[in-house]
């Protein structure tokens, strides 16, 4: 099993990319374009899909398709991440503290509109 720490796997993308020369493609313009085709084929997954079944139940192979688009779009993110100097981690936590006042519970539990909507 590998580590749960996001490190290890940004040190080793960055030299994947090294050893093969890759760093001059990978500005933040050209990863952000990669990311979003990714993103794009994840959908596909999903296109035409039922909510029930857009849970992949009893569906291995399939699952490990969605599974590897994901990996993609997180291999995209963090070496975007990397070009821009952003530490995804801390972001991430700040962005959840302002959801939270965005989206206080009370006020929105059980009900999915964007916050602008919410008087």
């Amino acid at each position: 099993m590998h580590q749960d720490n996001i490190e290890p796997l940004k040190q080793r993308l960055l030299q994947f990319a090294r050893e093969r020369d890759w760093e001059q493609f990978h500005s933040p313009k050209n990863l952000a374009m990669a990311l979003i085709a990714e993103c794009a084929e994840l959908v596909e997954h999903f296109q035409w899909l039922s909510e029930e079944q857009s849970y992949l139940t009893g569906r291995p192979g399939k699952r490990e398709e969605v599974a590897m688009e994901m990996a993609d779009i997180f291999i995209f993110l963090i070496r975007c991440s990397q070009r821009l100097d952003i530490d995804l981690i801390d972001a991430a936590w700040r962005k959840i503290a302002i959801n939270e006042q965005r989206y206080p519970a009370e006020r929105v539990r059980g009900d999915a509109r964007r916050a602008s909507e919410y008087k």
